[in-house]
């Protein structure tokens, strides 16, 4: 149980699952942050002001932080919140759903979530900020980039390396030891049998480069 005061920075979706998991682990949510919301109370807690209020009323001494951002295909959103409370001396925690397998060497960084149903095995690595989504599989001694999104249902077999900032839509799979560049995309219920480069999205099965 973490005792110290949390924010959840966003109010959508993604932020709602979060606030249930967090409320079920008992942390102390004692507010939310959001530049445009939609009521001032979310499932019980209550709206603190938009981003440069919060900055101004909350030392980031006294305060821990929970990205509530999601993403759709782009996880920049979530970097760029990320990376300005940092640049602000604030904290972030992770957040772990009580279900979540994850073997006893995996490495998180900071701020990382691990939605309910996730299973993670030995030798895995997430750098900062990474979001690993409901039932999503990460195999052994894969290597997961800071800022990335694993969506809902992916399968990622051994020896994965998932660049900085990538996103992988919901229920893809990729075979093992296959490299997936930074900032790129792979598209839902993709099946990944060869490389994707920096910045490219694919889609299909098997997948391939969409050209725009």
């Amino acid at each position: 149980m973490n005792d110290h005061p949390v924010v959840l920075l966003g109010m959508g979706g993604h932020a709602r699952v979060l606030l249930d998991v967090m409320c079920g682990l008992r942390m102390n949510v004692i507010g939310f942050v959001d530049h445009s919301p939609k009521d001032n109370v979310l499932n019980g807690i209550h709206y603190l002001g938009n981003d440069e209020e919060f900055l101004s009323n909350f030392s980031p001494e006294k305060t821990c932080l929970v990205n509530g951002l999601g993403g759709v295909a782009d996880t920049n959103a979530r970097k760029e919140i990320f990376e300005r409370y940092k640049s602000h001396g604030y904290n972030f925690i992770s957040v772990i759903h009580p279900s979540a397998i994850i073997a006893q060497d995996v490495v998180l960084g900071e701020g990382c979530q691990l939605m309910a149903g996730v299973i993670i095995q030995p030798g895995v690595e997430c750098g900062n900020n990474v979001l690993i989504n409901t039932r999503a599989c990460v195999d052994h001694d894969c290597v997961i980039g800071a800022h990335s999104h694993i969506s809902i249902g992916s399968v990622l077999s051994g020896a994965i390396v998932v660049g900085e900032g990538a996103h992988l839509g919901a229920g893809c799979a990729i075979i093992q030891n296959v490299n997936i560049g930074a900032n790129s995309t792979v598209g839902a219920g993709s099946v990944v049998v060869n490389a994707v480069a920096a910045g490219q999205t694919v889609v299909g099965v098997p997948a391939r480069r969409l050209i725009k």
